[in-house]
């Protein structure tokens, strides 16, 4: 049968071909439709994925003005002794510029390095060092560089006044000119940046023997076990009338003893293994940060601390350099000597170094022999805590 123009009306020979044809075509179809929609789906993970690189690496500002004005002192900088071992200089800044910062004071149009520390990582990166340098210290400060791009004269003045001067290369050419150590990274955190890093590990706990009520420092705690956040956390770091005996080394005693239990909070947590915890900490560390250009990426940063996660918290060390009053200001500090010395050259040398919170009153050095001669002492040992020991121990 066929219609009027002659065309078959039914299924005719080759029906079932064309059939087949069609069930072959929409399979076609689908696959290439699952096939795309797979592809969507990747290339929408991907772009988060690198979404969020970006992000996080657009957090960091690099210090292209401080790695300018090293280079240019290059040949009077200390050479590093051990291959694969690293000194990272970290920087607290008091300033008020910034984000969250404008609450804590005015911005008077310069800043200070409010916490300074010398973080050694040892070469075999099963130990790490961080050893905090009083801003109080009198130290031999070189000519710098100011922001207006004038220099500034040598000068014999307190630690801090070097980050004022000249900023982050002045503070680096400060310390290697008083350690004799190559410092091959560095980076400048600000309070907002410190207040976000706290938040996003839900807090870090402390035990305060009395209560604290202080109102400069916008702090009011009980005492006993505490969990404090962002805010507190930093003026729990920086307050000194009201907690301890007053002086900047008790304040630089619990810097140390909050950063332990930090590292021991994001160690036990498991952070470091679970992107959905990892992420806002990532976040928070990255934000307000400022570094040399080698670190200022999520990819600089990774390849610093691929290998920490695995130092046992017990073999992460905070200790204050050896210091006492000044001999002419009660005020500020100056270096013990020859006990500083040794310290620096333990960590040029990526030796051991050993802390205790009770360290012997003898100074390191040979001891009396049974024959009235002399026999070699141990390594010496210095006054500090590990992330190991919690503050509320």
């Amino acid at each position: 049968m066929s219609d009027t123009a002659g065309r078959p009306l039914g299924p005719g020979p080759g029906a079932s071909a064309t059939g087949e044809g069609l069930v072959r075509r929409h399979r076609r179809r689908w696959l290439r439709g699952s096939a795309l929609g797979a592809a969507v789906l990747l290339v929408s993970a991907a772009g988060a994925g690198w979404a969020v690189y970006a992000k996080l690496s657009g957090n960091i500002t690099a210090d292209e003005a401080a790695a300018a004005e090293l280079a240019r002192y290059e040949r009077e900088r200390p050479t590093s002794l051990v291959r694969g071992a690293q000194n990272i200089l970290l920087i607290g800044s008091d300033t008020r510029a910034g984000d969250g910062n404008g609450e804590y004071g005015r911005d008077l149009g310069s800043e200070r390095s409010d916490t300074t520390i010398l973080l050694h990582l040892a070469a075999d990166r099963h130990s790490a060092t961080a050893v905090s340098l009083p801003r109080d210290l009198m130290v031999d400060i070189p000519g710098c560089r100011r922001q207006d791009g004038s220099r500034s004269e040598p000068v014999f003045a307190m630690f801090n006044h070097a980050f004022q001067v000249g900023g982050s290369a002045c503070t680096i050419r400060t310390v290697e000119k008083l350690t004799d150590i190559r410092i091959d990274h560095h980076m400048v955190v600000d309070f907002s940046g410190f207040k976000e890093m706290v938040d996003a590990v839900d807090g870090v706990q402390v035990c305060l023997k009395e209560p604290v009520d202080d109102k400069a420092a916008k702090l009011r705690l009980p005492a006993g076990r505490i969990t404090l956040d962002g805010e507190q956390a930093l003026g729990y770091v920086r307050v000194r009338k009201s907690l301890g005996d007053g002086s900047d080394t008790e304040r630089m005693e619990r810097q140390q003893r909050f950063l332990g239990a930090l590292v021991d909070k994001v160690q036990s947590n498991d952070v470091l293994l679970n992107p959905v915890k990892l992420y806002p900490v990532l976040d928070a560390a990255t934000s307000s940060l400022t570094t040399d250009p080698e670190l200022a990426s999520l990819r600089g940063l990774y390849q610093l601390v691929r290998g920490l996660r695995d130092i046992p918290t017990e073999r992460v060390q905070f200790l204050t350099v050896p210091r006492e009053s000044y001999v002419y200001d009660v005020n500020r500090d100056q270096l013990v000597e020859p006990e500083a010395e040794k310290l620096f050259a333990r960590l040029r040398a990526d030796e051991p170094v050993t802390v205790t919170r009770h360290p012997s009153q003898d100074l390191p050095g040979n001891t009396p022999g049974e024959n009235g001669g002399s026999t070699p002492s141990p390594a010496p040992t210095f006054s500090g805590n590990t992330a190991a020991e919690h503050p509320c121990e």
